[in-house]
């Protein structure tokens, strides 16, 4: 069992984690050009920067709703990524690899922002998990049961 501190530690490295993996997926988009996907990916994507960007926030200020938010955005995003990326052609949301013109710096981005949200979520569940059995133990400390 990991205590809060520990907790908020694995948080805080699987959100650089996570961060690394969407800015070297980022920058293999622009690197490619946006011409290569659809205005659809391209929107799914941005809306993936935005939800980043709030949960890092959270993280960073260290808001009670971050390890819930992180839980939530990192499962979210592991699999948006990896439904756009990593299956056949299915939707206008789709940029699959399989089968297409990319490189192994494609592939090594794509799965390291898939690899690292997939540590978001996880570790947004373990601080979750934390925190409730800290202010469990604090309330039977306190006599609040």
């Amino acid at each position: 069992m990991h205590d809060q501190r520990d907790a908020d530690r694995l948080l805080h490295r699987a959100a650089l984690f996570f961060l690394f993996g969407f800015v070297v997926h980022n920058v293999d988009h622009a690197r490619r050009t946006l011409d290569a996907v659809t205005d659809q990916v391209i929107w799914g994507g941005t809306l993936v920067g935005m939800v980043t960007a709030v949960t890092i926030t959270l993280l960073v200020t260290r808001h009670r709703l971050g390890p819930l938010v992180a839980a939530g955005a990192g499962f979210y995003i592991a699999f948006g990524v990896a439904a756009s990326h990593l299956l056949p052609q299915w939707s206008a949301l789709s940029d699959p690899l399989p089968g297409g013109d990319v490189d192994a710096f494609t592939w090594v981005a794509v799965l390291l922002e898939v690899a690292g949200a997939l540590a978001l979520g996880v570790a947004g569940l373990v601080a979750m998990r934390a925190h409730r059995s800290t202010s469990a133990r604090s309330d039977v400390a306190l006599g609040n049961t």
